[in-house]
């Protein structure tokens, strides 16, 4: 047993002020006191002396009893020690008692005078130690689900932070892909300005030089008609008959030019250069734009497909690309969608498969799953395919062709319930699909895998022709 143990609390106590010592000084009489107290009681006397046996204390700061100082610290950490195995061991509020045995019917615990009570008569009970077992073992699988839970919820963090850094990618490509496109636009408006400029200045150069040789031409015939005049009136101021003898002032006063006339077509043809000139230059605009009736979402893309900035072609890559796993992404299948789905009208758009050995190609229905390994023989997929050994397939008919299509034409029409194939060089039908369509469609393209490796070649959507139809 300690030593501090064996001392009555009441010699650990200060004699100033009764209580547990907090910080003791020995004084030269070898009596001990809280330094806060003793302070307090000199000050209260004004003067400095034991307050137990009179003694003149030094003037000096009285040092700190360290043997006290360790036996009270002692002491309290033991009380502290006591206090606290008191409190956590667990006693019956009505007897005092120990609470060793556990109620299972009524789910408490029990001390040995509450389980002998008319309350719980004929009640199973059993140990504490016992019922904490068991209620360790019933928790478990509730443990293991949360533990499951939380593994969850730590996965969908992952990806909602990759998904949050994928965003942010994307705008900075977006971004970039949109200023490039309109520097395109701009480079050709500023361009076309340049030039229809530069017709106007030539115009009105040619047109301007034209009037100044006119004009030229008009100011020379003035000063031959002004020199006849002045030559003419100077000969009639003569009186005597000479002027009459003289045919040269006749001839003088004789003009044979012509009235000088405004030259046509002498004007800036304005209506030329300003006359549906927005039109004029949009219409030349379709020369370097192209319009493509599908266009690729890359949010839907398997990780191993690659995408063309345009969003018109795809091929598969040696690499999975990093990009979350979203719930419209196909995480196996190298499939991609259509950005647009239709639920009504006929719609058709033309696929460049050239001479790739697997592909396919078609329409499927909005709520396929994307997830796992899909096979196009599922319900919901209505899809034309070259498979690895040189087999066209829809769904699971072989179609024997003619020749092998470098382009193939999709056709949904989505009132009849119909998706058809086409080679595109002739409009020859290939096969046709007839169900019924009760949820919104999307374009479906897979570049494919073959067997020895990557299909490294793309799939590209062909952009439609475009025309200006004025009415």
């Amino acid at each position: 047993m300690e030593a501090t143990a064996l001392i009555p609390e009441i010699d650990l106590c200060c004699s100033v002020c009764f209580d547990i010592f907090k910080e003791p000084v020995v004084l030269k009489c070898s009596h001990s006191f809280c330094r806060v107290c003793l302070e307090k009681c000199w000050e209260e006397k004004s003067s400095r002396e034991c307050p137990i046996c009179r003694r003149e204390a030094s003037m000096e700061e009285p040092p700190i009893n360290l043997a006290l100082r360790s036996i009270v610290e002692s002491y309290l950490k033991q009380k502290t020690d006591r206090e606290t195995a008191h409190k956590s061991e667990a006693r019956c509020s009505l007897h005092g008692e120990k609470l060793l045995l556990f109620c299972k019917l009524d789910k408490e615990t029990l001390c040995l005078v509450c389980h002998t009570s008319k309350k719980h008569t004929n009640h199973p009970v059993c140990p504490v130690e016992e019922a904490v077992l068991d209620l360790k073992e019933e928790l478990k699988p509730a443990l293991n689900l949360i533990k499951e839970k939380l593994k969850i919820f730590t996965k969908n963090e992952r990806e909602c932070k990759k998904s949050a850094e994928h965003v942010r990618s994307q705008m900075q490509h977006t971004e970039r892909q949109i200023k490039a496109d309109f520097e395109k636009l701009h480079q050709f408006l500023r361009e076309e300005e340049e030039a229809r400029l530069a017709v106007l200045k030539e115009e009105g150069e040619v047109k301007s030089r034209i009037m100044e040789e006119k004009l030229a031409d008009i100011t020379r015939h003035i000063s031959t008609l002004t020199d006849k005049i002045t030559a003419t009136e100077k000969a009639m101021d003569t009186e005597d008959t000479s002027f009459l003898k003289t045919p040269a002032c006749r001839y003088r006063a004789q003009c044979t030019l012509q009235d000088p006339e405004l030259l046509s077509g002498a004007l800036i043809d304005v209506a030329k250069h300003l006359g549906n000139l927005k039109f004029r230059v949009w219409e030349k605009m379709l020369g370097m734009v192209q319009y493509t009736p599908v266009m690729l979402d890359p949010n839907t893309a398997c990780a191993n497909l690659s995408l063309s900035y345009d969003l018109t072609t795809v091929r598969c890559t040696a690499t999975a690309q990093n990009c979350p796993d979203n719930p419209e992404r196909f995480n196996h299948c190298v499939n991609v969608l259509g950005s647009e789905g239709f639920t009504s009208g006929t719609h058709s758009w033309e696929v460049m498969v050239g001479s790739k050995t697997v592909w396919a190609i078609g329409v499927v229905k909005e709520s396929i799953i994307r997830k796992g390994n899909i096979s196009s023989k599922e319900k919901g997929f209505w899809v034309f395919s070259l498979c690895n050994g040189g087999q066209y397939q829809a769904e699971d008919t072989v179609l024997k062709l003619e020749r092998k299509p470098q382009s193939i034409r999709v056709q949904l029409d989505y009132d009849r319930g119909e998706v058809s194939f086409f080679d595109s060089s002739d409009m020859a039908h290939i096969h046709t699909f007839e169900d019924t369509f009760t949820e919104r469609m999307y374009p479906l393209f897979s570049p494919g895998l073959t067997d020895g490796g990557r299909n490294d070649a793309p799939l590209q959507i062909c952009p439609a022709k475009v025309s200006v139809t004025l009415r």
